[in-house]
């Protein structure tokens, strides 16, 4: 059965959402935050598919570790991680992120009003969860043109990812 699970969060807070495959991923995604983007302001919440089958959670703000650990329980798909952002961008930690050993993949890193999408199935009689996607926004409404593009480029500057 695929189900569609809404993310809930402030509008300006940023999520990255992947999958791991070890309960050592929780401390080491703290690790990769905290080193790429000492100001930023983080939770983790990391859904153990084994063994106790624990919401293993982390992070140095309580607002959103407790948005980590809510959405994680909505999600409940196995070795899936989620991790929300506050003062900074995921393009700050993005590659200590992918380049954690635990790491198999990332699904979505956005803002954006979004949904995960979700198989469950019964494995061994026991329920059982997969992220096959993510709906990140909107559909596109045309294709940028000039005015759009020289919008784009005085962004970037006025938040200092280019020069």
């Amino acid at each position: 059965m695929i189900k569609e699970i809404e993310i809930e969060k402030p509008d300006g807070v940023n999520f990255i959402i992947g999958q791991s495959h070890f309960i050592k991923s929780v401390e080491d995604l703290y690790e990769a935050i905290a080193t790429g983007c000492p100001s930023c302001k983080f939770g983790i919440a990391f859904c153990e598919a084994s063994g106790p089958c624990l919401i293993r959670h982390d992070g140095n703000d309580d607002e959103m570790v407790e948005l980590a650990i809510k959405n994680a329980e909505k999600i409940g798909a196995g070795h899936c991680f989620i991790i929300f952002l506050k003062d900074c961008y995921p393009i700050n930690v993005l590659n200590a992120i992918k380049n954690v050993h635990e790491v198999c993949g990332i699904f979505a890193a956005t803002a954006n009003p979004s949904k995960i999408l979700v198989y469950e199935t019964t494995i061994k009689g026991e329920k059982g969860r997969a992220i096959i996607g993510v709906v990140d926004g909107f559909m596109p409404k045309g294709v940028e043109k000039e005015d759009a593009i020289k919008e784009r480029k005085e962004f970037l500057r006025k938040i200092g990812y280019k020069r």
